[in-house]
């Protein structure tokens, strides 16, 4: 039996084999081993023949790991952005979960299918210096049609979509913005193949995400109206309410702020009737007196009119400004 095994294994047949795998380095990522890493692996055989013995080894195989083209968008502002009458700082992240570096087109839709307003875009900008922030002037602008800078693998890139709300809108409408991102290289059905085109020179292939995800971050319209009334109290000299010479009326304004929002620069002012003498140090914000002077309280006054600024009134506030006038 021992010389029968001999002979087979000297007219070469194997009696033991043994494989071994090299990988080249190459870190591992969401999507497995990074794009462009040689896998490299070789066989050997060991045999004996009589009272000899030896190795032999295969040809290596060599295969070049292909690029993985897949993401993950996150939508970060968790509860409704409050939307007023300036621009509002919406939040999402972009994180590659391919194996490769890889840049993506950014789209941006405000007008998501049930929206009770549709808010304009102004702005993408890249949170270029990573402090969750942001800074305007110092964060970069993607100017449109650009790709994002090219994300490492597992690597997130922060970004802020400034909008503006509609002069349609109105207080408590809510509505959705979504932020879609696209592998530059290419999206398409999972397995889809873009030959040569992959980091390290091989294939890039699109993975199960077919490499474009979207998510939505909500509005809401915090939105301000300002009425404002006018009323007038006459004392004559006789002790009536006659509106005779020598008379006195007294004016009440009654700015009311209704909504949710706030009235920002609120002014109210109005002009000395023809006919009449405005009477100095008169004038009062919430029964509080004002000088007529402009100083440092709200209001202003002089034989042509008066102006009291109320600067930012909140939703739910009435604010009320009083003068005198004489009829001449």
């Amino acid at each position: 039996m021992k010389n029968q095994l001999a002979l087979r294994a000297a007219s070469g047949t194997i009696a033991f084999v043994s494989a071994c795998m090299v990988v080249l380095p190459g870190a591992a990522h969401a999507s497995g081993v990074a794009a462009g890493t040689l896998i490299q692996n070789t066989a050997s055989a060991t045999y004996t023949s009589g009272s000899a013995s030896g190795t032999v080894s295969s040809n290596t195989v060599t295969v070049k790991v292909d690029e993985l083209l897949d993401v993950a968008v996150a939508g970060l502002t968790t509860t409704p952005a409050v939307a007023g009458s300036s621009n509002v700082v919406l939040e999402w992240s972009v994180t590659n979960t391919g194996n490769g570096p890889e840049a993506f087109n950014i789209a941006v839709n405000p007008a998501v299918a049930g929206n009770g307003f549709d808010a304009t875009v102004q702005q993408i900008v890249i949170d270029s210096n990573g402090n969750g922030t942001y800074d305007p002037g110092v964060d970069t602008v993607l100017p449109t049609g650009t790709p994002t800078p090219a994300i490492a693998p597992d690597g997130s890139l922060k970004l802020f979509v400034i909008v503006s709300l509609p002069g349609t809108a109105t207080d408590g409408q809510t509505s959705q913005v979504q932020l879609t991102a696209t592998a530059a290289t290419g999206s398409g059905t999972p397995g889809t193949v873009f030959a040569g085109q992959g980091d390290g020179g091989g294939d890039a292939v699109v993975g199960s995400s077919t490499a474009t995800k979207s998510d939505n971050d909500a509005l809401i319209a915090s939105l301000a109206s300002v009425a404002l009334s006018k009323a007038a109290s006459i004392v004559d000299p006789f002790g009536g309410s006659q509106p005779v010479p020598g008379a006195v009326v007294t004016y009440t304004l009654t700015a009311t702020v209704s909504g949710t929002g706030q009235a920002d620069s609120l002014h109210v002012t109005d002009a000395i009737p023809s006919g009449t003498t405005y009477q100095p140090g008169t004038l009062t914000l919430d029964a509080a007196p004002l000088s007529d002077a402009a100083d440092t309280d709200a209001g202003v006054a002089s034989p042509s009119g008066v102006d009291v600024n109320l600067g930012t009134v909140a939703g739910g506030t009435t604010k009320t400004v009083t003068f005198d006038v004489k009829i001449n």
